[in-house]
């Protein structure tokens, strides 16, 4: 049997973590790992081996950009593609992922019947 695709999604969210894990678990078909903070995510790192982060930008304590900056200094995932999703729209947030490397961004509200496809095309790029 063929390995689903992991996703690991971070966001403080309670309604957007339960949306995000249907849209990607049962549209998408992907293997979904679910954390309501970085520092969550951070301390449960051993075992995933996610193809993609999904990551919120606006998140108390640390945010998605700080915790992507956290994830490349670690071996493992120096190269994992990685997607922010933001209400931000703004060039002043745009710019500051100029530069990194393997980094997308998708605004909120998403589609969550779109989403999938959205993180497949990136994966495939």
């Amino acid at each position: 049997m063929e390995r689903k695709a992991q996703v690991v999604h971070v966001d403080d969210d309670a309604d957007i973590i339960s949306i995000a894990r249907m849209s990607l678990e049962v549209v998408g078909g992907f293997d979904v790992a679910q954390f309501n903070s970085a520092r969550a995510l951070l301390d449960n790192l051993t075992g995933l081996e996610p193809d993609l982060f999904l990551l919120d930008v606006m998140m108390p304590e640390m945010d998605g950009v700080e915790l992507l900056r956290e994830l490349r200094k670690l071996h493992p995932y120096k190269e994992t593609p990685a997607v922010f999703m933001t209400a931000k729209t703004d060039q002043a947030f745009k710019e500051t992922l100029v530069g990194w490397h393997k980094v997308d961004c998708i605004t909120k509200p998403f589609d969550p019947i779109a989403l999938p496809d959205q993180l497949n095309a990136i994966l495939n790029k």
